[in-house]
């Protein structure tokens, strides 16, 4: 399949029954969902993207919009919704908007809304095939400028401290963790010590960010034994090809 879209309604309709025809003729998996925490959870396994028609069930689904938030933020699936302004409003004011993949405004053509899910479940399964970098960093503004370093070429996370790395790898397994060494709390060393100590993190290759570069202080982060290390002071052409290198070197021995 192209990929797997469940579709949420509160009850079935010719336009629903319509559009699922479509994208199931078009190779895509559909699987429908009331709007219901317990239902969604029990048919949501290897769903790429929610796409929520809106009703009056809203009144009463708070909870639903909130397990729709978190599930798409902490699991980076795609939501896309589908209704009236002032119900995409009411939506908008419990999922943010940069969680919202796409909106579709009532009324609206079904060629058109089948064509623009079919080029976001495609543009997603391209990107997802891209190596995932989770960034890891207390500094805000250094994250976000790697962020835009690396994210052309890779699927990028982004996290501001050691617990939360811990708390998203326990859900997702990244290509790539590259951590800052010096971050207060829990620093580099004691997060890679907590990775390396569980069996199904073991393997995630850990490369350690630091802003310094005295022999003395390159000696104490190596001897941790990392996959590597890049200075922060480093420019945006050096810290690039430093990831670059390593990805091709692990390239180069899995063809080996």
């Amino acid at each position: 399949m192209a990929g797997k879209i469940m579709i949420i309604h509160e009850g079935a309709t010719f336009m629903i029954g319509s559009l699922e025809s479509n994208m199931k003729a078009a190779g895509y998996d559909i699987v429908q969902a009331m709007p219901n925490v317990e239902e969604i959870t029990n048919k949501k396994e290897d769903v790429d993207m929610y796409l929520l028609f809106a009703g009056e069930f809203l009144y009463d689904s708070y909870n639903v919009l909130v397990y729709l938030k978190d599930v798409c933020a902490e699991e980076e699936k795609m939501l896309c919704i589908i209704g009236y302004n002032n119900e995409i409003e009411m939506i908008e004011e419990v999922i943010p908007k940069k969680i919202i993949t796409s909106v579709f405004t009532r009324p609206f053509d079904m060629k058109t809304l089948s064509l623009s899910l079919k080029t976001l479940v495609d543009a997603n399964a391209q990107n997802m095939q891209k190596k995932h970098i989770l960034l890891v960093d207390d500094d805000v503004a250094f994250l976000r400028t790697l962020r835009d370093w690396f994210s052309g070429r890779y699927r990028i996370t982004a996290v501001k401290s050691g617990m939360q790395a811990i708390t998203y790898i326990a859900g997702h397994k990244p290509d790539l963790i590259l951590l800052d060494y010096d971050m207060p709390t829990t620093p580099g060393p004691q997060i890679m010590e907590m990775i390396k100590s569980e069996p199904n993190f073991a393997k995630i290759p850990i490369i350690f960010l630091t802003g310094k570069s005295d022999r003395e202080s390159v000696m104490r982060v190596m001897a941790l034994k990392p996959d590597g290390y890049i200075l922060k002071t480093m420019g945006k052409n050096d810290i690039v090809a430093a990831v670059n290198r390593f990805f091709d070197s692990q390239k180069a021995q899995m063809g080996d």
